[in-house]
């Protein structure tokens, strides 16, 4: 297997047993950018960890990470990681959380790893070498209908103008498919849409280490992900949209109908 992705397997699993042993403890929970932003002892040290296990193998590699931020030192290595994608999932022992552990290689996507502890599901990719959910590869849904289609979006923690704008999408959506989710981590529901359980997501104003290992699973796994106006993806842009390919333009077309 390779060294990376072996590595990123490690600290993802590790990450997860620390949050099934802090979910059944008193969680210190806190706030961030508004009182719905949390994050709890877990995460900081579910981070540390990971930081820790990754940088033993690989010293001069860069990190870019929910709590801590981004390391200063320059290299062509940058793992992008949150250690609880789903935290306000996780301090309500709701089962629906994850770690998300992606890299960059100069710039470009390069693997990616999610972890769901509760289901003890891997969802693993390396460029160009397909994607897996645990040993069993996997792909996109094959619905090509909006109208038969199983959606998940999710909404931002600062209640702000993009609230009342995904609000407007949803609405729109409730009228043109089967039906919408709304899980709660977006590295799962990106995940989902890889393996089949999802045919498209949809979301706004996500940061990178939400989306960099879930979107390069769901292109090994076939399906497109873009942001909502461009016709391919940068994690540094606040919106995404993620689909088996056959609905893409179909959710497009509904987003960019009410601009």
């Amino acid at each position: 297997m390779d060294k990376l992705l072996k590595t990123a397997i490690k600290a993802a699993k590790e990450a997860g047993k620390i949050q099934l042993e802090y979910m059944h403890k008193k969680l210190d929970i806190q706030t961030k950018a508004s009182e719905f932003d949390l994050v709890t002892q877990a995460d900081k040290i579910a981070e540390a960890k990971i930081i820790d296990i990754i940088s033993k193998k690989f010293p001069t590699h860069s990190f870019l990470a929910e709590e801590s931020g981004q390391a200063t030192k320059e290299s062509e290595y940058l793992w992008v990681i949150d250690p609880i994608d789903g935290t306000v999932n996780y301090t309500h022992r709701f089962p629906q959380f994850c770690c998300s552990i992606g890299l960059y290689k100069d710039g470009k996507p390069y693997l990616g790893v999610v972890y769901d502890p509760c289901k003890k599901e891997l969802f693993r990719a390396i460029k160009n070498q397909g994607a897996f959910l645990n040993d069993k590869k996997i792909s996109t849904s094959n619905t090509d209908s909006l109208t038969r289609s199983l959606l998940a979006t999710g909404f931002p923690a600062l209640k702000d103008e993009l609230l009342e704008r995904n609000l407007n999408y949803f609405k729109q959506f409730l009228g043109k498919c089967q039906a919408i989710r709304r899980p709660g981590s977006a590295a799962l529901d990106l995940c989902y849409v890889a393996c089949g359980r999802l045919d498209g997501f949809w979301e706004l104003g996500l940061s990178p280490w939400d989306t960099a290992a879930g979107a390069l699973i769901v292109e090994e796994a076939g399906g497109q992900v873009t942001n909502l106006n461009t016709e391919d993806f940068d994690f540094n842009i606040k919106g995404i949209i993620a689909t088996n390919t056959l609905i893409h333009a179909a959710i497009k077309e509904v987003i960019n109908s009410y601009e």
